[in-house]
């Protein structure tokens, strides 16, 4: 896709504004970034490739197209949804679940907003974001005229259509149900990812083992037609 393409689709309006704002976050030009990772996924795709046929070790690809096979993906129509939420600025992972534990759910539990919908909103992906640059928003529907206690911010999710995948696990296989779902299924779904946020769904009865720490929630990536 050109790069104008690009800029006017999230909304630049001009080739120029969007690279100054892309050098700005991710130190390199649209096109430089461009080159530099498709230099790298050669490389990786040739790193693989005699990886395989010196021993067969597949158990990471493996893992994905099982997970992939597991997915439940189904098209829905969100409507629009108001939402508080609470920035976390850093690496995905284990961080994560502690923001969660040691700060959200204490700040819910303070506004009386525990048994509602909440969302896990990724803004970036860490293979091109550095870790301490990456932001996160833990959210919980609210009415739009909701007011509370403490430091947050609001926000709505757009409505519209997402492909909406089905999970159970753990916090760390939940990166490879992303991996299935992004970069197995969507390419050959006929469909594209647009410029709305992609997010984790948890409905009011989300709980959590204890023991094993497995969850379930709905992956939802935004989609138009290609």
């Amino acid at each position: 896709m050109p790069v104008l393409q690009v800029a006017l689709s999230v909304g630049f309006g001009s080739t120029e504004a969007f690279a100054r704002a892309f050098k700005a976050r991710f130190g390199s030009t649209p096109s430089s970034w461009r080159h530099a990772e498709r230099s790298n996924q050669n490389q990786l795709d040739r790193k693989l490739g005699q990886d395989f046929a010196a021993d067969g070790r597949q158990h990471e690809v493996s893992t994905i197209d099982s997970r992939e096979a597991s997915l439940n993906v189904k098209l829905i129509d969100r409507q629009p949804a108001s939402v508080a939420y609470l920035r976390h600025v850093g690496p995905y992972g284990p961080e994560i679940s502690q923001f969660w534990e040691q700060t959200v759910y204490p700040w819910l539990q303070t506004n009386n907003l525990m048994g509602r919908p909440l969302y896990g909103i990724s803004h970036d992906d860490p293979g091109i974001t550095a870790p301490e640059k990456c932001r996160y928003d833990a959210a919980v529907e609210v009415e739009p005229e909701f007011v509370g206690a403490g430091h947050y911010l609001k926000t709505t999710i757009p409505g519209g259509k997402y492909a909406a995948a089905s999970f159970s696990g753990t916090a760390a296989e939940i990166g490879d149900a992303w991996m299935a779902l992004m970069r197995n299924w969507l390419p050959g779904s006929g469909l594209q990812l647009d410029s709305r946020p992609l997010f984790e769904y948890y409905p009011p009865d989300f709980t959590v083992d204890l023991e094993t720490g497995a969850f379930e929630c709905e992956i939802c990536i935004p989609v138009t037609k290609l």
